[in-house]
């Protein structure tokens, strides 16, 4: 089945470019185009994509607006922020409002494609750049600078943590699977015992956790035995 995609960009020139590139793979069909936020709360209404991109800064209402009220939805789509502005602050609120990942417009075709497929499946995808930028930044803090946080990050239990660090790096639950030899079942046992554990009510709250914690890609427990 092929994967319903919704463009939303105030620069129709952006809108046209990431049309062509969706629609030169069969497995993408762009349902519809948004010029803003509040066109892209109506056309999400009407079209039913499973995937929004959507650019952060536009008029009336921007993204990270749009998208908490996408997730208000009752059945909200996977949001994918694309933007031209790298700033630490625009990729939490974007994130902390919902959205699945964030992308620099710079990206190559390729990425596009693989990132709006990894988004639809369930992952949480990130621009290496950004990436870069947010484990930085959680390296950087003191380890005491949340001390109750922590505290129950290192209560999880070995394959709890080790889905947490998976996420972290935007795996979906297949991959997480084939990553730490465990089934898809387990796997998505691990990740809901982490989530109520540590309060968190979504994959996208942990993956945002577990860059500022620190846990880096290929620094995870990898037995996933607890």
């Amino acid at each position: 089945m092929a994967i319903r995609v919704l463009i939303v960009d105030d620069q129709s020139l952006i809108r046209s470019g990431l049309r062509s590139v969706l629609e030169a793979d069969d497995q993408f069909v762009v349902v519809g185009e948004a010029a803003d936020g509040v066109e892209a709360v109506s056309a999400t209404q009407e079209h039913q994509p499973d995937v929004v991109i959507m650019e952060l800064r536009m008029p009336r209402i921007g993204g990270v607006e749009a998208t908490i009220k996408l997730m208000r939805l009752e059945s909200p789509p996977k949001v994918l922020a694309l933007t031209t502005f790298n700033t630490d602050d625009l990729v939490i609120e974007a994130l902390n409002a919902g959205a699945s990942g964030f992308l620099l417009k710079d990206l190559r075709s390729e990425e596009l494609v693989t990132a709006v497929r990894m988004v639809a499946m369930g992952g949480t995808v990130m621009s290496p750049e950004i990436t870069a930028k947010l484990v930085s930044r959680a390296h950087a803090r003191k380890p005491t600078s949340s001390s109750g946080l922590q505290e129950k990050i290192d209560s999880l239990k070995d394959g709890e943590r080790a889905v947490l660090a998976l996420i972290g790096a935007g795996y979906t639950n297949q991959r997480i699977a084939a990553e730490l030899h465990l089934s898809l079942a387990s796997v998505k046992t691990y990740a809901s015992r982490m989530l109520t554990h540590l309060g968190l009510e979504n994959r996208t709250q942990a993956a945002i956790l577990a860059y500022q914690a620190g846990l880096a890609p290929g620094n995870q427990p990898r037995d996933g035995k607890n």
